[in-house]
């Protein structure tokens, strides 16, 4: 059921624009398939799903196909075009996006910096990052400073 699922979703974003979790929900429970808003993210951060730039200029979810190290520049570029600004208060980091890339930018740092982080909590614009200690926030924000200037 998974594995169909994931053809599923693969398909519906190659042939349409999805934006959001809920826009993808709805078409997949259109399809058959009932799954809540949980499965689809957990089906995002699986297939490795990103947001891009739809040729209409608005976001939509994309699959990054590539190998690793191709992988890892992706992620750089959308922390770089994702991020405002960052700041830390204890072991919490807190990171601003532009409007509604911070899912985004969220799954780029699960996957790039896992190490650092306990794990992210993303909104529209807003994430926050739970570190294992003050030291490591301050560090995290160091790296991330480092990649949008």
């Amino acid at each position: 059921m998974k594995k169909n699922r994931h053809e599923a979703i693969l398909a519906l974003i190659e042939k349409e624009n999805i934006a959001t979790q809920e826009e993808l929900m709805l078409r997949l429970n259109k399809m058959g398939y009932k799954v809540t808003q949980a499965t689809v993210s957990r089906d995002i951060k699986s297939l490795k799903l990103v947001k891009s730039h739809a040729q209409d200029g608005q976001y939509k979810y994309s699959y990054a196909k590539s190998d690793n190290g191709d992988e890892i520049e992706k992620y750089k570029a959308i922390l770089s075009q994702s991020i405002v600004d960052i700041d830390y208060a204890g072991n919490t980091a807190v990171v601003k996006c532009y409007s509604g890339m911070a899912n985004a930018a969220a799954a780029a740092l699960d996957n790039l910096i896992a190490d650092k982080i306990v794990g992210t909590l993303a909104g529209d614009d807003t994430i926050f990052a739970l570190c294992r200690t003050e030291e490591i926030a301050e560090s995290f924000k160091t790296i991330i400073e480092s990649m949008i200037k």
